[in-house]
């Protein structure tokens, strides 16, 4: 079958600091996907679509019928990190591995098939945001020894270059950013394993449980910062309620209490990772996404 990578995807490659090697990944696709296939001994379905935006996820069968997915991810997506991690959750809270043999450059990660038409982002918002918590709660765990996995602070601090440079429209907004990093990250908190990509759409609905996590970025450190991407998701429902900065805070303060987290520190990463990631889309042209996100970090 033709291994076409859908749309998204390669637009969102297209706007990765090095889209030369992504390029140079994608036109490698499907020549990497049919010797995966055949090394896990499993059949091609159909791609996912839309799919992601970070990777490709084809639907195979394993010659019992027993359904699975196959998902390619650029080296530059450290798919290594993804399979550590979800080794180490062992299918509690997050999709299950079905090969967990060390990371093969290119091979591919072969995972459970879940129903990736249906995620959190299908329930009403209280109940979405219920669930949601659940499911980070076991996935909030010490990480492995020896793992490869970077920090918090490595992280952001990589993203808190991008920010100085910021275009002067980001202004007070990309300063407040910075001092609320330096002032979290000066203080060493918790070391556990963060999914950090974490989002209601992140969340699909599974068999052997109600809901699973699927595509972490992994790292290390503290709850706040993996909770702080969940505080906006559905932002163009936040933004064009009449709640405004009020509804904004109290969903910090509504999810810090949920799971137990300083209400402080929350709005910290809150407000940085919604900088950081408008900085991005004005980089990558992507203005009303960039509006959107700047809006809702001054609300904080």
């Amino acid at each position: 079958m033709a291994f076409e990578p859908p749309q998204r995807l390669v637009r969102a490659l297209g706007e990765t600091p090095e889209p030369d090697h992504e390029a140079r990944w994608l036109g490698q696709l499907p020549r990497l996907a049919e010797e995966a296939l055949e090394r896990r001994g499993v059949r091609a379905q159909r791609v996912q679509a839309p799919g992601g935006r970070s990777s490709l996820v084809v639907l195979v069968r394993y010659d019992d019928g027993t359904p699975a997915a196959l998902k390619l991810a650029p080296p530059g997506a450290r798919p290594d990190r993804e399979l550590a991690a979800l080794a180490h959750w062992g299918g509690f809270g997050a999709v299950r591995l079905l090969d967990p043999e060390p990371y093969e450059e290119g091979g591919g990660l072969l995972l459970e098939r879940l129903r990736p038409e249906v995620s959190l982002r299908s329930l009403p918002e209280a109940k979405s945001l219920l669930e949601a918590c659940g499911t980070l709660r076991r996935l909030w765990v010490a990480p492995p020894a020896g793992h490869p996995f970077e920090t918090v602070a490595e992280r952001t601090g990589r993203q808190a270059g991008a920010l100085l440079t910021a275009p002067p429209e980001l202004g007070p907004l990309a300063e407040a950013a910075l001092a609320a990093r330096a002032e979290l990250t000066a203080v060493p908190g918790e070391e556990l394993l963060l999914h950090g990509n974490f989002r209601q759409g992140k969340v699909l609905a599974g068999e052997r449980a109600p809901w699973l996590a699927v595509g972490p970025d992994p790292l290390t450190g503290e709850r706040a910062y993996d909770l702080a991407r969940l505080v906006r998701d559905r932002l163009e429902d936040q933004v064009a309620s009449s709640a405004g900065a009020a509804g904004a805070r109290r969903r910090v303060n509504r999810l810090a209490d949920s799971l137990e987290v300083d209400r402080d520190r929350l709005r910290g990463w809150t407000l940085f990772r919604a900088v950081e990631s408008g900085n991005r889309a004005l980089a990558a042209g992507r203005r009303r996404d960039a509006e959107l996100l700047l809006e809702f970090a001054a609300w904080l």
